[in-house]
């Protein structure tokens, strides 16, 4: 936001201020204001801008690219759409199975916060000499999802043999328009630049596997794969359905009491939470690894307090089978929780935390804020309507009762009347601080607010015809945890509603099995500091081949390798 012209006025006038009043009148104007805030970029980035020549084989000029974004400039369409194409040229010509190799760096879900994709790729290592590998999710639920996809995808163009993008469930046609993406495309550059991206996000691989052991997905398995081939023969070119081996790799979750489960024998159990896909169990997770020859499962798609969860080992390899990774610190500017990063190198899996960075503000949804705060200058203008009336009430009524002329129902009759424009009133009154309440509530969610037309607006006769919805309107919290955020925000974590036809068909290939679960649960974590490192050394010992895990913390002494933390 720039400085407004009335303070640049007194800052910049060259009359000297002389009188008392001026220099305190200066004071307060200059004092009201962030005289430090730079205005935004008014120039769009064009080809040239961004290339070193207009051909194909041009780099994009990274810093230029990365300054421009976070100043919160835009490109033209044409620029924007250049980098889109190219970048789906790349990630076309790659496998659904993508084979990588150490050294390399994992991450996990971004969802538009570009700002923290910033401070990730500072404790990742500059990608020019740091091979990455993100899991997915890159766009919706945060503010800058198109800043995100612009500068990942030119990080690709840039690096196409070192930088790798799998496929999130959010790179889709179905939650994008659901969720925030396509409005922020539609309000920041045009419909075109939208398809565009859903172009390049049906042509992202489906997972990664790294030295041949480490198997990378955004959700996880899938009762249709039993090898990684199986993986390989799908057709990623499309939406993804709302069932089938494509849906569960960027749906599935391992279930609430993995490496718990009272029924041993179960290996998938239909996803209530996410009303599609499964969870799958830990003796599916070890019984896939077994049939792969694979060390260990990588997912993100799941929030974490810490950043990073490890699930319970597997008993033939003594490393966990399962890890999940989620790179966005305080998601949705309430979880609070810490963002972390895999960086894996030969025998050693380091785990590298952080936290969020500052970021301008948007109203949640992209909402207008004159729309925002209408319902405020409302509820004023009934309140002010409401004394008015009040006042000329009583004088109407002193006056009709000392009135001759008027027999005794006409009294009745105006004074009824009235109280009947009285109560109206009031009722409008009820109507707007119900509105208004609602409008705070939106600023307490913040990401959380709900997304859907139907959901965050209400209908002012709907109110009106309801009383109950004016005395039941309830106040969300102002500070939230992480467990209460997580709470607050399930609603958001299901596929949203497909048309009765599709539902009908992904309900009759589901078995809805009722899930038990229990509060108990396999989870290593240490947190001590802001950016915690925890290696996680992978020796394998010369007789048994078993690996030994340990943990590792960055201000620790060790003792020939091994200290206290030995899991």
């Amino acid at each position: 936001m720039a400085t407004s012209s009335l303070t640049n006025d007194v800052i910049e006038s060259s009359n000297p201020i002389t009188h008392e009043s001026q220099i305190m009148a200066s004071t307060e104007i200059t004092n009201s204001y962030v005289r430090c805030v730079p205005s935004l970029p008014n120039n769009r980035l064009t080809i040239a801008d961004l290339f070193d020549t207009q051909t194909v084989s041009g780099k994009p000029k990274l810093d230029r690219l990365r300054e421009h974004l976070l100043a919160e400039g835009r490109l033209q369409e044409d620029a924007a759409l250049m980098i889109i194409e190219r970048g789906e040229a790349l990630l076309r010509a790659e496998n659904n199975l993508i084979d990588l190799e150490a050294p390399i760096t994992v991450c996990g879900d971004i969802h538009g916060q570009f700002y923290d994709l910033m401070k990730l790729i500072e404790v990742g290592g500059p990608p020019a000499t740091t091979r990455y590998l993100f899991m997915g999710d890159y766009v919706d639920r945060g503010y800058f999802s198109i800043e995100c996809v612009l500068y990942l995808w030119a990080l690709k163009i840039h690096y196409p043999t070192t930088f790798f993008l799998l496929r999130g469930n959010h790179e889709c046609r179905h939650l994008t328009e659901y969720f925030t993406f396509k409005t922020e495309c539609k309000i920041k550059y045009t419909e075109r630049v939208y398809d565009a991206c859903m172009r390049a996000f049906d042509c992202l691989p489906l997972a990664a596997l790294i030295d041949k052991q480490f198997f990378c997905v955004h959700g996880g398995l899938s009762p249709e794969i039993h090898t990684l081939d199986d993986i390989k023969k799908l057709d990623r070119f499309k939406e993804p359905p709302p069932y089938g081996a494509m849906c569960d790799l960027l749906w599935s979750d391992p279930i609430e009491d993995y490496g718990h489960e009272k029924s041993y024998d179960e290996k998938y159990l239909f996803n209530a939470t996410r009303g599609c896909s499964y969870f799958y169990t830990f003796k599916a997770v070890n019984d896939f690894l077994a049939r792969n020859s694979l060390l260990t499962v990588i997912r993100a798609h799941e929030a974490q307090d810490v950043g990073y969860r490890m699930y319970r080992k597997c008993p033939q390899s003594g490393f966990p089978s399962l890890m999940t990774i989620f790179s966005a610190p305080n998601y949705l500017d309430v979880y609070q929780n810490k963002a972390a990063i895999l960086k894996y190198d030969t025998n050693i899996v380091n785990i590298r935390q952080f936290n969020s960075s500052p970021h301008p503000y948007w109203l949640p949804n992209f909402m207008n804020v004159f729309t925002w705060s209408l319902p405020f200058v409302g509820e004023k203008v009934t309140e002010m309507l409401i004394n008015i009336l009040n006042i000329c009430s009583e004088e109407e009524l002193i006056k009709s009762l000392s009135t001759d002329q008027q027999n005794d129902n006409d009294n009745t009759f105006r004074r009824e009347a009235i109280r009947s424009k009285i109560r109206a009133v009031g009722k409008m009154a009820k109507v707007y601080a119900s509105l208004r309440e609602a409008s705070e509530n939106v600023i307490n969610l913040k990401g959380l607010a709900p997304v859907s037309p139907s959901s965050s607006t209400t209908s002012l006769n709907e109110l009106v015809d309801d009383e109950n919805d004016l005395t039941e309107h309830r106040k969300v919290p102002t500070d939230f945890s992480f467990s209460t955020a997580k709470t607050f925000d399930q609603i958001n974590e299901r596929m949203p509603p497909w048309t009765d036809a599709e539902r009908q068909q992904r309900l009759a290939n589901k078995n809805q099995t009722t899930i038990t679960t229990t509060d108990d649960d396999s989870i290593i974590h240490n947190v001590d500091s802001e950016e915690e490192q925890i290696e996680l050394t992978n020796e394998r010992d010369s007789n048994t081949h078993t690996p030994i895990l340990v943990i590792q913390k960055e201000d620790e002494k060790i003792v020939n390798g091994i200290d206290e933390y030995v899991i």
